[in-house]
């Protein structure tokens, strides 16, 4: 680190004056500001009186049923079934998500399951008189957590300990369901 040295002809300035520099001032402190308050207002009677509670809005009306829907959550669930699929379950989603009318939570007992599960899916339903392929498919590879995505219904097929972990159905403990095994 290089360092600042004194010159001689500084050093003469200061014998000749006499003096040293004027030193610098510190920047005075903040003063600190008042936390005083005006005292509290006291309520009039008029102030005490509460405000009638609004009734809470009525609830609304469950959407129209979805009978296609229905069907092929019913249809997947069976599929799910032939595969020897654990706790399949449908939960009617009309009114509460916007992305799905039903979800159907099925488990599968290893990876291995749980992928063929949702491959069987997949085939059968491609070879209906009206072929169905899935908007979008998650998870294939790993077979922890396989998504199916077929528009009004979703499936979720999990390895058993995964479906614990993430607990689908506690977060939508309020739909209505249909255990199919």
């Amino acid at each position: 680190m290089a360092t600042k040295k004194k010159t001689p002809a500084s050093k003469k300035a200061k014998a000749k004056t006499g003096t040293r520099a004027p030193a610098r001032k510190k920047p005075a402190a903040k003063k600190a500001k008042s936390s005083l308050r005006p005292p509290p207002r006291k309520k009039t009677a008029a102030a005490r009186k509460k405000a009638p509670k609004a009734a809470p809005p009525p609830p609304l009306p469950k959407p129209a049923e979805n009978a296609k829907a229905r069907e092929l959550a019913r249809r997947i669930g069976d599929l799910l079934l032939d595969k020897k699929a654990t706790d399949v379950v449908i939960l009617d989603m009309r009114g509460m998500t916007s992305y799905a009318d039903y979800i159907v939570i099925a488990s599968g007992e290893s990876d291995r399951q749980v992928s063929a599960m949702a491959e069987n899916v997949q085939v059968q339903l491609k070879q209906e008189q009206q072929p169905l392929r899935p908007i979008s498919t998650e998870g294939l590879e790993t077979g922890q957590w396989v998504l199916l995505d077929y528009d009004d219904v979703v499936a979720h097929l999990f390895n058993g300990e995964v479906r614990a972990f993430y607990d689908l159905d506690g977060l939508w403990a309020d739909a209505p369901r249909v255990k199919l095994s």
